[in-house]
């Protein structure tokens, strides 16, 4: 029989759990860790240790956080339901109710990971998706109800993504996948940072292995010299503080990986460099009170030049996760960019371990620990509880939450002064909708700061927005749930959206569906009829299709690169950003003749998404059409017909379009800009107007991936103020 004093880790948490709690407190403590050690007792790992450091490992690290006695135990005790058959009533009688009730609510969190690894119980399963939707439906409302639930799986997750390695690749990948798109987000929302970025770097770490490695180097290339640069820089502030009588503490640091890898991404977007990452060094400043942060700050900005715009007062307005901080960004030494946070000693350790120093033992009069206003500052929580008994839906549920919940949030203000707090992007109507479901529908314009604004505008932090209803309810419009235009973007805001739509008369949801459809796919040049995109999407009838796309349920952007075909085989070359390539013929497979020379038809020009067909030509290769093209159907010799399809190939194809318009001062100016930001490359433009009437026509050339973001590009360009349609044409059309 395995003792504790045979266990090194087991020594470590005792030791851990006598450094805060009284010793009655840390005897129950030992007697749940005794119990655990005999219930694991001859159970392995992976990696061939004794399944038992697992729970001890997870203790120990919210030991290290000084929590409460009750989640320690069930910290401890989180797998013995599942992995040894002990019983709730059981736990409950040796342990106590709220004990059982924690190790229940985690032992449901491992039941969500086992459904997509346990092939036989997939097989059990008709619908995997919706039971994982529904796992993760009953873990949030879990949480809800008691939060360190949440904790003690975070914890758990941390340790199992420490020892990922002992596992198979796609496992590997799996639990990375699961681990940046739900733990790191719910540890963010938590303001438990120290675990967020934990997570986030060894998810990185195995879902992309090669830019992690990239990144690894790119930070390593420079670290002593950043090293050097930090220590400076902390001499060169923490003076002028003591000169000034402030007591404080001063450190520096260098950005995770992961963090420094998204940023880096977003810089070269914009064209900039590694080098130029304005926040890759960081100095914090930890001072004993609130009055020592912003004569802190003074000093901070009389030592060194601050960057224009770089400036948050999170103390005065904290976040919606109890982070409380001054951040700015300055000119450090030499005249480079550091950022610089401030904040006294208890907003540090909020800022590191979130929701969980709230919970860390802090002896009250009854022996009990403290929560210190934890239900008003946790307000989001309760708006779980609240979905649940709103939504129906398990797949909108879980929606729902990680758009309004696991994203970061922005704070913005009723005319009256209340408080709402929205997803970063939020729009008026996702605030309008906060309010009231019949505010949302009817909403026909938005004040923003005493000016009027349109309804797709994200909202920033501070802006008292006052909504205009309209006098005769009229509902939503359905372009409020078309993403390209990005009037909505919280979930719980779509999802009544769509509750309407689904309550109209069935029949004029299919008519629109069907004039959405007939429209998309005649200025997208594909042919099909209803039998063929009935199958293509999986869908019952025709009928039901439309109605989909009448409600919203599905965008036609979807339909027309579901209807494209699958490429024959899958290329992975080195992918190359910049101009559009002058061959275009890069990624197409000729079925059963490799190495033929291809290029694209101009009669036609297809891009990637059309159904496409080859013409053998001696001496020339195949030339590829589009298989709607009238100039290829013409053709007699249909021996010289040859099967092409598109591979994986990131490249550009040419597109002519057409727009018919009003002419008016900044048309083409406005058509530029929105072709634009939608990364789109322009190649010619040319407009034709007509004196009499008024109207123009403009004719460009694009290069663009393929059909899905000609699609996006389209209902784009129709939103602009004048233009009356937007198609996409041949050579032989616009000759």
């Amino acid at each position: 029989m395995t003792t504790i004093q045979q266990i090194g880790s087991a020594k470590d948490l005792m030791h851990s759990v006598h450094k805060y709690l009284p010793a009655d407190r840390a005897s129950t403590v030992e007697d749940s860790l005794t119990y655990a050690i005999n219930a694991h007792d001859g159970q392995q790992r992976d990696s061939g240790k004794p399944f038992i450091t697992h729970p001890i490992a997870t203790a120990i690290r919210l030991a290290d956080m000084r929590l409460d006695m009750t989640t320690i135990q069930a910290a401890l005790l989180h797998d013995v339901m599942e992995d040894c058959g002990i019983s709730f009533q059981e736990l409950e009688k040796e342990f106590g109710l709220e004990v059982a009730k924690l190790v229940d609510g985690v032992t449901k969190l491992k039941r969500l990971d086992m459904i997509s690894e346990n092939s036989a119980m997939l097989k059990q399963i008709a619908t995997p998706e919706a039971t994982r939707a529904a796992s993760l439906r009953k873990m949030l409302v879990a949480m809800a109800e008691d939060v360190r639930v949440v904790l003690i799986k975070l914890s758990d997750r941390l340790h199992n993504m420490q020892t990922l390695s002992h596992l198979p690749v796609p496992k590997q990948q799996r639990i990375s996948r699961e681990t940046l798109d739900i733990y790191s987000p719910l540890a963010h929302r938590l303001g438990m940072y120290d675990i967020k970025w934990q997570l986030e770097d060894q998810a990185f770490r195995y879902l992309m292995p090669r830019q992690y490695k990239s990144i690894s180097r790119l930070v390593s290339r420079k670290r002593a010299e950043r090293e050097i640069y930090t220590e400076a820089a902390v001499k060169a502030i923490k003076g002028p503080l003591d000169e000034a009588g402030i007591e404080c503490k001063v450190d520096g640091r260098v950005k995770h990986l992961y963090s420094t890898y998204n940023k880096l991404q977003r810089y070269e977007r914009t064209g900039r460099k590694f080098d130029e990452i304005y926040d890759l060094i960081a100095i914090r400043v930890v001072t004993d009170a609130l009055g020592d942060c912003y004569a802190a700050l003074g000093v901070v900005h009389s030592k060194w030049r601050p960057v224009p715009g770089q400036f948050d007062d999170y103390i005065a307005s904290p976040k919606e996760n109890m982070y409380q901080s001054l951040h700015t960004s300055v000119w450090g030494p030499g005249n480079y960019p550091i950022e610089v946070q401030i904040r006294t000693q208890e907003m540090h350790e909020t800022a590191e371990e979130g929701v969980a120093s709230h919970w860390m033992y802090k002896e009250g009069e009854d022996g009990a620990p403290k929560v210190d206003n934890f239900e008003t500052k946790m307000s989001w929580l309760r708006q779980l509880l609240d979905w649940q008994r709103e939504l129906s839906g398990d797949d909108e549920y879980l929606a729902t939450v990680r758009t309004d919940i696991l994203q970061d949030q922005v704070f913005v203000y009723t005319p009256q002064g209340d408080v709402k707090d929205l997803p970063a992007g939020a729009t008026p109507i996702d605030f309008a909708y906060r309010i009231h479901t019949d505010l949302g529908h009817n909403t026909v314009g938005a004040v923003v700061n005493g000016k009027l604004t349109a309804l797709n505008t994200p909202l920033n932090n501070g802006d008292v927005v006052e909504i205009r209803k309209a006098r005769i309810p009229r509902g939503p419009s359905l372009d409020w749930l078309n993403p390209d235009l990005a009037y909505l973007v919280t979930g719980s805001a779509q999802t009544k959206v769509k509750q309407w739509f689904r309550k109209q008369e069935r029949q004029s949801n299919v008519r629109r569906g069907k004039d959405l459809l007939k429209k998309e796919l005649r200025r997208l040049g594909l042919k099909f009829n209803e039998k063929e995109i009935v199958a293509s999407l999986d869908y019952d009838s025709f009928d039901e299709l439309t109605e989909a796309l009448g409600t919203g349920q599905i965008s036609v952007a979807r339909v027309a690169d579901t209807l494209s075909p699958a490429p024959a085989e899958v290329f992975t070359p080195e992918l190359k950003s910049g101009k559009p390539p002058t061959d275009q013929t890069k990624g197409l497979v000729v079925m059963g003749e490799p190495g033929l020379l291809t290029r694209i038809a101009r009669c036609c020009s297809p891009v990637y998404g059309d159904e496409i067909t080859g013409y053998l030509t001696r001496g020339r290769g195949v030339t590829v059409h589009r298989q709607s093209c009238t100039i290829l159907r013409d053709t007699e010799d249909s021996d010289r017909h040859i099967p092409v399809a598109w591979g994986h190939y990131e490249t550009t194809y040419a597109s002519r379009l057409q727009i018919k318009a009003f002419d008016r001062v900044g048309l083409i100016r406005d058509i530029t800009n929105v072709v634009s930001s939608e990364n789109v490359n322009i190649h010619s433009l040319t407009s034709d107007e007509d004196e009499k009437t008024n109207a123009c026509t403009v004719s460009l050339t694009v290069y663009t991936a393929g059909v899905e973001q000609l699609s996006r590009l389209f209902s784009r360009v129709e939103t602009i103020p004048g233009v009356d349609s937007v198609f996409r044409v041949s050579e032989a059309q616009s000759s």
